[in-house]
């Protein structure tokens, strides 16, 4: 754990960490290990003896029409997923490497653009983190020859202190016409004002439309050629309004978690290979992503930023605490903006976990879910003639797909009782698919992990479960970072009202979807039979 470590301690692992991730990235039959090889034979062999010598009673008549659901929302759900395995295979063979050379051909003849505003926030972060990133930054522009404004939104004196002292001792041969450093101290509490500070800060330098805009956290750490690999694309296609990069995680917490982490970075870079081949992404990441200044200025956009809210019918105007990625993304979404992912510039996410690791999943899932809920209502209801239609039904399936997920579970327990044994059955078909959807998945990691597809179902399930309990609890929001925020907690006999109906929804909705399974499987009587 970081907190256990010193800081030349940390700072040596950190590096240690580093060095391994930068490393190129092994084939695809190097990634296997031999534990974890072994692990994977005895698995499918496992499979192939339980398939052997399980009664099947998927066929059994009692049961078949509760098979037939099952299969047809399997097909549904792997064929959309396999969908996107193949957009994304098209997006990176086919399109990108076009892209790519053209971006590259026209920084090698000379292109920059004619000034770079980084819009960074740190809040109390470890000092070995932070050194490293304004280290990683400043050493890229120096090598690039960017004009460069950093522009740090800071909390306190103590993350400004850190940097000062930082750059004044090894960044003294840095030009100051080339890069300048700007510090911004919050006078409102929350991230959301600090970037609305930073980005009126911008503005009022004179910034040009077509200059370029970093948004970055604090503990985003540039991997090689970051800027370069970035910003050239802006240069070679006029259209792009906004990019995102790939990620890697290094975590200090538990070492499930660190596997988890793996595991959904990996499934990111699948997803966001399938969504940039329609000229859009679901989301403009917050770790790190560009923008052209030209949306990102208008006052709008800025007030997007400081003061996105809802209008809910139970829970009255409420503010967004975190998911200041997902506003960005949502802004530029509804005004058509073209949007990228760039898979070979990657930056470092450094998590450091502290607290439970499941109680930090389930955090993390209600931040993500509860983002992705408030924003995914309004994306949906400006059509899919404002968007490319993939993009807008990507939308609306992630509302279809918690829904879909948990139908499976309830109806393998429910055909248990019809015919005993069934549960077993689609035990077998858990692992065999997951273990097939983690063979893809071992093409976007690093390494082959046969612990992801246990770790994948329990990731699914609890992010089920959390977005249906979120969906019903939109206002209540929380955040470990940036000083332990949290949101739709009130006290006082109006909130206790709104959350006991709440609740009382999101009890009924459980009770007449179990009801409506029970109702089909025929564990009780329907009124028409």
């Amino acid at each position: 754990m970081a907190e256990e470590l010193s800081e030349y301690a940390f700072d040596k692992d950190l590096t240690r960490r580093l060095h391994e991730l930068q490393k190129p990235v092994p084939s695809y039959f190097a990634r296997w290990s031999l534990p974890h090889f072994t692990l994977f034979l005895l698995l499918f062999m496992g499979l192939l003896w339980l398939l052997a010598n399980v009664p099947n009673r998927f066929a059994n008549p009692s049961t078949l029409h509760v098979t037939v659901v099952l299969g047809t929302l399997g097909l549904w759900r792997f064929g959309w997923w396999f969908t996107h395995a193949l957009r994304a295979q098209v997006y990176a063979r086919a399109k990108w490497p076009g892209m790519r050379k053209r971006a590259d051909e026209l920084w090698d003849a000379g292109w920059r653009p004619k000034r770079l505003h980084i819009q960074m926030t740190t809040y109390y972060e470890e000092p070995s983190i932070t050194k490293r990133v304004i280290g990683s930054i400043l050493g890229q522009v120096k090598l690039e020859g960017i004009p460069t404004s950093l522009y740090i939104g800071t909390g306190s004196a103590y993350d400004e202190q850190i940097i000062r002292d930082f750059v004044e001792t090894y960044a003294q041969d840095i030009p100051d016409d080339l890069a300048e450093l700007i510090f911004i101290r919050q006078n409102q509490p929350g991230k959301r004002m600090a970037i609305g500070l930073i980005l009126r800060a911008i503005a009022r330098s004179g910034a040009n439309p077509d200059d370029l805009v970093i948004f970055m956290d604090g503990d985003a750490l540039y991997g090689d050629d970051v800027l370069r690999k970035t910003l050239s694309m802006f240069g070679s296609d006029p259209e792009l309004q906004a990019l995102t990069t790939d990620e890697e995680v290094i975590c200090y917490g538990p070492q499930w978690i660190a596997k988890w982490l793996d595991m959904r970075f990996a499934q990111r870079r699948l997803a966001m290979q399938s969504h940039a081949l329609a000229g859009r992404v679901l989301t403009l990441t917050g770790r790190m992503s560009v923008f052209r200044a030209r949306h990102i200025l208008d006052e709008k956009f800025i007030r997007t930023i400081e003061a996105d809210h809802l209008n809910h019918w139970l829970w009255g105007r409420f503010r967004f605490l975190s998911g200041d990625d997902k506003s960005t993304w949502y802004r530029l979404l509804s005004v058509g903006a073209k949007m990228t992912y760039v898979p070979d510039a990657t930056v470092y996410t450094i998590e450091v976990i502290k607290e439970n690791g499941l109680k930090r999943m389930v955090q993390n899932f209600r931040r993500w879910s509860g983002n992705m809920l408030r924003n995914g209502a309004r994306a949906i209801a400006l059509g899919p003639t404002a968007m490319p239609f993939f993009i807008w039904w990507c939308v609306v399936d992630q509302r279809l797909a918690m829904w879909t997920m948990m139908v499976s579970p309830v109806m393998a327990v429910l055909g248990s009782m019809i015919v005993p044994g069934y549960f077993w059955n689609c035990i077998i078909w858990v692992l065999f698919s997951r273990v097939v959807l983690c063979l893809f998945l071992f093409g976007y990691s690093r390494r082959a992990d046969m612990t992801w597809p246990f770790i994948l179902y329990l990731n699914q399930v609890i992010n089920a479960s959390v977005k249906i309990y979120m969906i019903f609890h939109l206002s209540k929001q929380k955040w470990s970072n940036r000083g332990n925020q949290s949101a739709g907690d009130g006290s006082g006999l109006v909130e206790t009202i709104k959350n006991g109906f709440a609740k009382f929804q999101l009890v009924t909705a459980l009770s007449a979807f179990l009801m409506l399974i029970m109702m089909y499987v025929g564990l009780i009587e329907t009124p028409f039979s």
